[in-house]
Parts: C-alpha cells; structure tokens; sequence
C-alpha cells in the first residue's frame, strides 16, 4: 500500500511542475543581460565601429542625383532620373513603394544600370560609396564641378517567426540594427527564443545564416548588431510553446497545488485505516 502511495504522490507532483515548467521565465524574456555593471559604475560603453560596405545586388534600387553648377546640365541628368525604368524593367525589384522605383535605377539581372550619357554601368558587387566614384568619374569627363550622389533606394528586410507583425519592411536609411528591426515587427513575443535569433544574409554566391543572442549585452559589440539589405530575421519559439501558456497560469498552479493536497491528505487517511 505504502508503495502505491508513494506512487501517486510522485504522478501528482509530477503534473505540477509540468505546469510550473510551461511558464516563460524573466531569464529567457529580458533583453541585454550580463552587462558587466556594478555599483560604482552607471555606464558602460560597447564598441561597435559601423561600417557600411554592402554590396550592391540585382534587383536593388539606387537612388542617384548629379549637382552642377551647370542648372541645365544636372537637371537633364536630374529629370531623366524621375522618368525611369531603368535597367530593362529588372524582375528583381523587391521596392513596396512605386515612387522610389520610379524614380531610381533598379540593378538588372547582369548587375548593370542605364545612366544617360554613360549607358550601362556595372555596378554588382561594388559599394555605394564605389559607384558614386565610378559614375563621378564618367560624368567629369562631360562637365566639370559637378557632385554626384548615390543612396540606396530602400532597404528591404523581412521578419518572421516570434513576433507581433511577421513580414517584409522597407527602411528609407542606410543602416538599421536588429533592436529597431525588431521593433518594426511590433517586439518579439514572449515565446522567442531571443537566444536563437537566425540572420539570413543574401551573399554574392547564395546566402548565409548567423545565429546572434539578444539576451546577452555583448551582441552591441557583434558586427552582426546591424544588418544588411535584404536580410531575413527569423525569431524561432521556445520549446515550451507548445504548453500553450502565454503568461504564468497562476489560477492552474494553485487549483493543481490544491487537487494535490487534498489527495495526499485522501490517501494518507487511507492509509492509515
């Protein structure tokens, strides 16, 4: 009888740290923990030099203006950017916003854009600091003291998994990190795995995946704290997810507590007759 007894008791408790289990602890939800603090220290510094060297791809959208002294000169240049299509209608353009594509250069599937003057220019693989030099270059040898810029159109992005709004997001900046990235996704859930964050990287010759941790601060220091154009971001869940709990079940801890109690104290009294 004691046997059996001491078997029940062990199935019940077993129950309740099932229960007690499925919540998500503060551990796994915090953002930036481990930052080397202590009493005497209010701050501290994480260096993260930002250096912007993406190379351009088929299917990204450039912005480019040409200033000139010469009102006429860079208004023609100016002007024929605003009518566009450029680089044959490239398939690859990824833009959610018409005017922006309307009014850039898309890159086509060779890695080239149609630039007046200059016709096809290569630019695949070159940074957007490379190609303002490149055009720069051919548009001094028509007119003198002029100024070329060249910006990325948009900034695509797409998150998916463990977070409020999963989707594609296009940024109008040069840079963005995984913080604000998240952030545009509504905040991850209290079911990401902030430990397990994957980072799809588009790369010349395919893609590649990097894991970061958001719940260690160190990830300020890790280069890949700020992403890249056409990065995928996925916020894969905790395993607990599939107990269903989004918050402490505080009301089912106690009723199993309490359901425990009152069938050990049961058996206890039958026990003893």
């Amino acid at each position: 009888m004691k046997k059996s007894f001491f078997k029940t008791v062990l199935i019940a408790a077993v129950v309740v740290m099932s229960f007690m289990t499925s919540c998500v602890s503060q551990k796994k939800i915090l953002y930036l923990q481990k930052e080397q603090m202590s009493d005497s220290i209010t701050s501290i510094e994480y260096l993260n030099k930002r250096s912007f060297d993406y190379q351009v791809q088929p299917g990204d959208n450039l912005y480019i203006r040409v200033s000139s002294l010469d009102k006429a000169f860079s208004e023609f240049f100016n002007n024929s950017n605003s009518n566009s299509l450029s680089a044959g209608g490239s398939s690859g353009n990824s833009s959610g916003n018409a005017a922006i594509y309307l009014n850039g250069f898309t890159v086509s599937d060779e890695g080239t854009i149609d630039f007046p003057y200059a016709g096809k220019i290569y630019v695949k693989d070159l940074t957007i600091e490379e190609i303002q030099q490149k055009i720069q270059t051919i548009i001094g040898e028509y007119q003198k003291e002029t100024i070329v810029y060249v910006k990325l159109g948009v900034f695509n992005l797409t998150i998916l998994g463990e977070v409020a709004r999963p989707g594609q997001y296009q940024v109008y900046q040069s840079d963005i990190n995984l913080f604000q990235a998240i952030a545009l996704a509504g905040n991850a859930t209290d079911f990401a795995n902030k430990k397990n964050i994957r980072i799809v990287h588009q790369t010349t010759e395919g893609s590649q995946i990097v894991r970061v941790n958001l719940n260690d601060a160190d990830i300020l220091e890790n280069p890949e704290y700020y992403l890249k154009p056409n990065d995928i971001i996925y916020v894969e869940p905790l395993g607990i997810k599939r107990y269903g709990f989004t918050s402490m079940p505080y009301g089912t801890i106690f009723s199993a507590a309490s359901l425990l109690i009152t069938v050990i104290t049961f058996l206890m009294t039958i026990n003893r007759l």
